[in-house]
């Protein structure tokens, strides 16, 4: 009856990025296609079956879109040129003879309990999309491959492999400023598509260049227009009745006879109240709110760490007040809303000094920093001369070399991994690739490192490519 193909064979309503819900068809398709075995329910068998069952983990990705400038964070040169070193000071850190910048106070402090990784090789790395170290792949670079889209994100293949910790929960979720600045299924399919939870939750909504408008998102995802009921929508045949415009062969289909309890546990995480009580804020303690303020990166942080406690497994922030190339893209004071080192990249480092901390010791005094891998991180790093397009005091894109941390899930910390060479421009000692960075989430995770998935032509490939290795120094 219809002239295109239809949507429910993607599960990608109105075109919209992830599993989003933008109406009540939507919601109905998610729901029916959770019932007809195409996502959740057959995940959950899977999960059922498995023995022994791991304990719970799970990684919370900080993705400075943008690329932060590795000398002015946690690589700094404090003894070269000022062309060089540029604006910022050093500041001795809790382990003795590491020094990063002077902004990042709160982290120095407690660096005890992270990795700082010094060594980061991005050389095959690109923004928009940010896809190289998302997915773990040198091949997914979209401006220079057609397939790089198809790559299934690090997180993907971690939903696919490990399900939710809680089956009334989505396993990858994301907080997305702009669709080029994350990673999606690819070749898995939409199921294994994060859950974009923008308009889950109440949030204040900033311009382009991080001005607070005092607005706030209306967090209206998960209501039911009027007259459709949960209890509606907990019986196949009215699901089925609702599901307008969709074929009616799917009643007399085995997978709908077949309906168990799998299947209901599907229409749990969509009718249900768990996902939707993560994502209200309103139900955290005052002064948890409070500690973690109210800026709208802060509070995403905040509810990452509800998302991980009620059960995903897998949460990534894009940190970004605009959907160009991201925040953290300071090529200098006279290309806005980019900004340069001290303008641009000067205010950020404060607030991300006081998020990544705060969500650190939240984690820890609820008990769940050691099954949960925090990650810090951009796509690049910068030049480490100062200088850049006309501006005397940005950075450009620098893809040698780059800098990122980690806490949490139980891993060795307190260590500095690798190091550049003295101007900050290459690796040194210890280079880690996106594919080492890849293998170390899967052994993390528990996924086996010689896991395949297949592309469109069916032919299996590797979830680690290119010799990539876990790190030993975390494990």
């Amino acid at each position: 009856m219809h002239p295109h193909s239809h949507a429910f064979a993607e599960l990608q309503p109105l075109k919209r990025e992830g599993l989003t819900i933008c109406s009540r068809r939507n919601l109905l398709k998610v729901g029916v296609a959770g019932l007809a075995g195409l996502s959740l329910p057959e995940l959950l068998r899977h999960r059922a079956v498995a023995a022994p069952k791991q304990a719970a983990k799970s990684i919370i990705l900080l993705w400075m879109a943008g690329g932060p400038s590795q000398i002015d964070t946690w690589d700094p040169k404090p003894d070269r040129p000022p062309e060089n070193r540029g604006p910022f000071g050093t500041s001795q850190t809790k382990l003795p003879g590491v020094r990063i910048c002077e902004h990042l106070p709160k982290q120095a402090a407690m660096l005890d309990k992270f990795t700082i990784i010094r060594s980061v090789d991005a050389t095959y790395s690109n923004h928009e999309p940010n896809t190289v170290f998302q997915t773990g792949n040198l091949l997914a670079e979209a401006r220079t491959n057609p397939e790089a889209r198809h790559y299934p994100a690090i997180a993907s293949i971690i939903a696919k492999h490990c399900g939710p910790n809680h089956p009334a929960m989505p396993p990858y979720v994301a907080f997305m400023k702009s669709r080029s600045h994350l990673a999606f299924a690819g070749y898995l399919g939409k199921r294994f598509d994060p859950f974009v939870a923008d308009r889950a939750a109440k949030l204040p909504i900033y311009t382009n260049i991080g001005e607070d408008t005092g607005k706030t998102t209306t967090g209206d995802l998960f209501q039911l227009p009027a007259g459709l009921t949960q209890e509606r929508l907990q019986t196949r045949r009215t699901l089925l009745e609702d599901f307008d415009k969709l074929q009616r062969s799917i009643d007399s289909s085995p997978d709908m006879d077949a309906l168990d309890r799998y299947g209901k546990q599907a229409v749990a995480m969509v009718t249900g109240g768990r996902i939707r009580d993560a994502l209200d804020l309103e139900k955290e303690p005052t002064p948890t709110r409070d500690r973690y303020g109210k800026h709208l990166w802060c509070q995403q942080a905040l509810l990452a760490r509800r998302l991980v406690e009620a059960g995903s497994t897998f949460v990534t922030l894009d940190l970004s007040y605009h959907t160009a190339s991201g925040t953290w893209d300071t090529h200098g004071d006279n290309i806005p809303p980019y900004g340069g080192i001290k303008k641009g990249l000067g205010p950020l480092l404060p607030l991300f000094d006081h998020l990544i901390t705060t969500l650190v010791q939240d984690l820890e005094q609820r008990g769940l920093l050691d099954q949960t891998l925090v990650i810090a991180m951009g796509e690049f790093g910068r030049t480490p001369q100062l200088g850049a397009q006309g501006s005397i005091d940005g950075r450009n894109h620098w893809t040698n070399v780059m800098s990122m941390c980690l806490a949490g899930g139980g891993l060795r910390h307190g260590q500095v991994i690798g190091s550049s060479t003295k101007e900050g421009g290459y690796p040194a000692t210890r280079p880690v690739t996106p594919c080492d960075f890849a293998a170390t989430l899967y052994q993390y995770m528990g996924v086996p490192l010689d896991a395949t998935y297949e592309d469109r032509t069916n032919r299996p490939r590797f979830i680690v490519e290119h010799g990539g290795k876990p790190l030993h120094e975390l494990f």
